[in-house]
């Protein structure tokens, strides 16, 4: 068997590029979004971006067909109006890039603890230390806020991490999904993403008013039409489909912790094209989260090697 297939061989080179494009590029995509707000508004923004990845394509991907219409659209809901609804409203109203690429990673942690609570998962001890370490980097940032145009806001902060907890809830979701039956990701994401736009074109007309949604729509330009096949072809279609497509082919364990570059291509890059400079606390805090990943991703492997370190030689087998 290739190491392609395997599960539990080292990634090939193609799949090494595969994993790099999505690091890039989800990396990036936080750096595109505050493009895209400059000039649209952030549920008519979210609203496009799910219009993009679902409509062109629904007469040529099936719908899952394991999978219910209840559940579909409860996924679209919650990763669609919860995940980026809020993200995209924290980042509006001060939540800097690279930050935002940070914080949204306590997902992890939120998924973690919804896990224990509702399908019965328990945390690990070395989980329950990544937790607190990630907690506690997590109170360092939003103690950094400011109130300045150049700032990271409290009420930013506040809305990426019910983001992070809305992309916590879309992942138990998954977990759901998966317990009915096999399905493609491509088909998943594109059928999910049909739910949340008439949601998203509604608050928008609540929020800004018919008269802002009908002007923005209609002074769309190049750029924004940029921006708007970036988080739906790329970031969405493409990335969701590479990263799935890699976690059939090897274990979680040597998949899941590529994830921790993403803030850091989010933070290197929103320095460089945005002009963001996160203060001290900020850079602090950015350790602890890390940190915490860190520890949650490779405490089990830590813990089995100082293990075997102790065994004695009858215990160690073969």
């Amino acid at each position: 068997m290739s190491s392609a297939s395997s599960p539990t061989s080292g990634m090939s080179r193609p799949d090494w590029l595969s994993a790099i494009i999505v690091i890039v590029v989800w990396g990036l995509n936080f750096v595109v979004m505050k493009w895209g707000l400059a000039k649209l508004s952030p549920l008519l923004l979210c609203a496009l971006r799910f219009a993009a990845a679902s409509l062109p394509f629904l007469l040529f991907v099936r719908p899952p067909v394991n999978l219910s219409w209840g559940l579909l659209a409860a996924y679209g809901l919650v990763q669609g109006v919860g995940q980026f609804g809020l993200l995209f409203t924290g980042m509006k109203l001060g939540m800097p890039a690279g930050m935002a690429s940070v914080v949204l990673q306590t997902q992890a942690f939120i998924t973690m603890l919804l896990a224990a609570a509702f399908l019965q998962e328990k945390p690990q001890r070395w989980q329950w230390l990544g937790l607190f370490i990630a907690l506690a980097g997590l109170l360092l940032i939003g103690a950094a806020h400011g109130e300045g145009a150049s700032d990271m806001t409290l009420i930013g902060f506040v809305l990426t991490v019910g983001a992070a907890a809305m992309w916590a809830g879309s992942n138990l979701l998954t977990r759901v999904a998966a317990r009915q039956g096999s399905y493609e990701p491509v088909s998943f994401i594109v059928w999910t993403s049909v739910f949340p736009i008439l949601p998203l074109l509604a608050l928008s007309v609540w929020v800004d008013g018919a008269e802002s949604v009908v002007s923005q729509l209609g002074s769309i330009g190049w750029s924004e039409l940029g921006v708007i096949a970036y988080l739906a072809f790329l970031s969405t279609l493409l990335g969701y489909g590479l990263w799935t497509r890699l976690l059939q082919r090897y274990t979680a364990s040597t998949v899941a912790p590529l994830s921790l570059l993403v803030p850091v291509i989010g933070l290197l890059s929103a320095m460089l094209l945005l002009g963001e400079s996160p203060n001290g606390l900020q850079w602090l805090g950015t350790l602890g989260v890390l940190l915490g990943m860190v520890v949650n991703q490779f405490g089990g492997r830590w813990r089995r090697r100082d293990a075997l370190r102790g065994a004695g030689p009858d215990q160690r087998g073969p």
